[in-house]
């Protein structure tokens, strides 16, 4: 199969391109945003790129016309559309930054993908669609679009679109909704990165607000359940890919203190934005695409933190 990865040098992206590379033919397009360090990205995309053949093209997709040229040129079979600005905070601070790249990007994608024959379009979305619940699990039927920032906003926008050029072009639409992500190469301002890399260098970590809970997932889990879903047996079809297990903070900041014993904290007031908690029930994923969570926060953070103890300059 010919695939196309929009944002495929970020965290998740390029996580996926790699394990889509043992069966298909790989191209990534992703326009480097400075959201955070190109150079970063591109380091990591070079371990990609050289594993396998994949090739990857630098280019913005709000440029319609030069993503036309791409899309044309490639006769894709189906596209991952991961590409957006990632943040709550950041969002309420720029909102119409986040219209331009996680909406009108997105509309160019899916337009374009009816355009040029696609066969299937896969839309990377968020928890955070969900808003503020706490102490349960959330089904996917739960989503009601009272979001708390406008990056949430951005991505209730985006699935909706997604069943719009879908009812225009026909084509399988499949929408995956994140939880908290963690791993190697992990985005550097999300919890678990910004903790590792203050504790390696001595700082103390912040810590904001009181009781909360994430259902943080590996970045290998999140690569199976992205691949897996390539074959979903639904012709629209929205799944959770979660671990699970939501993990308390207290719990979380224990299992660092384990590898950083002088560990300090500094505790903040909660975010404007921030959800207090997230918890994926991920029993339709499991059902219908097969997606079964492995790593635990223990394993993980493991491994994130020997990842980042052997590439300090990456951290």
């Amino acid at each position: 199969m010919n695939i196309l990865v929009t944002g495929g040098a970020g965290f998740i992206g390029s996580h996926l391109a790699a394990k889509l590379l043992a069966e298909h033919d790989v191209t990534i397009v992703d326009m480097l945003h400075p959201y955070y360090s190109p150079e970063r990205k591109r380091a990591h995309l070079e371990e990609v790129v050289g594993s396998g053949a994949c090739r990857w093209i630098e280019a913005d997709l709000r440029d319609e016309e030069g993503l036309r040229l791409i899309m044309e040129a490639g006769r894709f079979d189906a596209v991952y559309h991961l590409a957006a600005v990632p943040g709550v905070t950041p969002s309420i601070a720029d909102p119409h930054g986040y219209v331009d790249h996680n909406i009108h990007a997105t509309i160019n994608v899916l337009r374009t993908a009816g355009e040029t024959g696609v066969n299937h379009v896969l839309f990377a979305s968020s928890s955070s669609v969900y808003g503020e619940r706490e102490g349960e699990a959330i089904r996917e039927e739960a989503a009601n679009g009272r979001v708390i920032s406008p990056y949430a906003a951005s991505k209730v926008a985006g699935e909706s679109l997604c069943h719009t050029y879908k009812y225009l072009y026909g084509y399988r639409m499949t929408i995956l909704r994140f939880f908290t992500v963690y791993g190697p190469w992990g985005r550097p301002d999300m919890a678990i990165a910004k903790f590792i890399r203050s504790a390696m260098n001595g700082r103390a970590i912040e810590v904001f607000g009181e009781g909360s809970a994430r259902d943080y997932t590996y970045i290998d889990d999140i690569a199976d359940g992205l691949k897996a879903a390539l074959n979903s047996p639904e012709d629209v079809g929205v799944y959770n890919l979660g671990c699970g297990r939501p993990v308390e903070m207290n719990r979380l900041l224990d299992g660092l203190q384990s590898y950083f014993p002088d560990l300090q904290i500094v505790r903040k007031p909660e975010r404007v934005g921030d959800v207090k908690m997230t918890w994926a029930d991920t029993s339709k994923a499991e059902a219908l695409l097969g997606y079964r969570p492995k790593v635990s926060i223990e394993e993980g953070l493991a491994r994130s933190i020997a990842w980042a103890r052997s590439r300090p300059e990456h951290v």
